[in-house]
């Protein structure tokens, strides 16, 4: 299983409009059909000028994260640097997941 991390560093004075924007952006990204599922979370850092997030979608397969790479990705990413410019810092990394464990109920 690959996860597609983004981590995404927001000016504060854009942080309610990219908030937002950020959540239709990752419907679309989901429509794209190269992922199941995905999860926006905060990561809880302590600083006065950019709050920061982490986007986690995770890929059917690797076929599928280089599918979206090839035919989705840059248009995707074209639509919030319009938008926001430099007001958002954001980089990319891949996860393998090794292994999952759960609580029993």
């Amino acid at each position: 299983m690959i996860i597609y991390n983004v981590t995404l560093n927001i000016d504060k004075s854009i942080h309610d409009e990219w908030l937002t924007w950020i959540k239709e952006h990752i419907t679309e990204v989901l429509a794209t059909g190269k992922f199941k599922e995905a999860k926006l979370t905060k990561v809880l850092v302590d600083d006065d000028e950019t709050d920061t997030y982490s986007v986690q979608y995770r890929a059917h397969s690797r076929e599928a994260l280089e599918a979206y790479y090839d035919n989705d990705a840059e248009n995707l990413r074209q639509v919030g640097l319009k938008r926001f410019g430099e007001k958002v810092l954001s980089f990319r990394t891949e996860l393998e997941v090794v292994d999952e464990y759960f609580v029993k109920a």
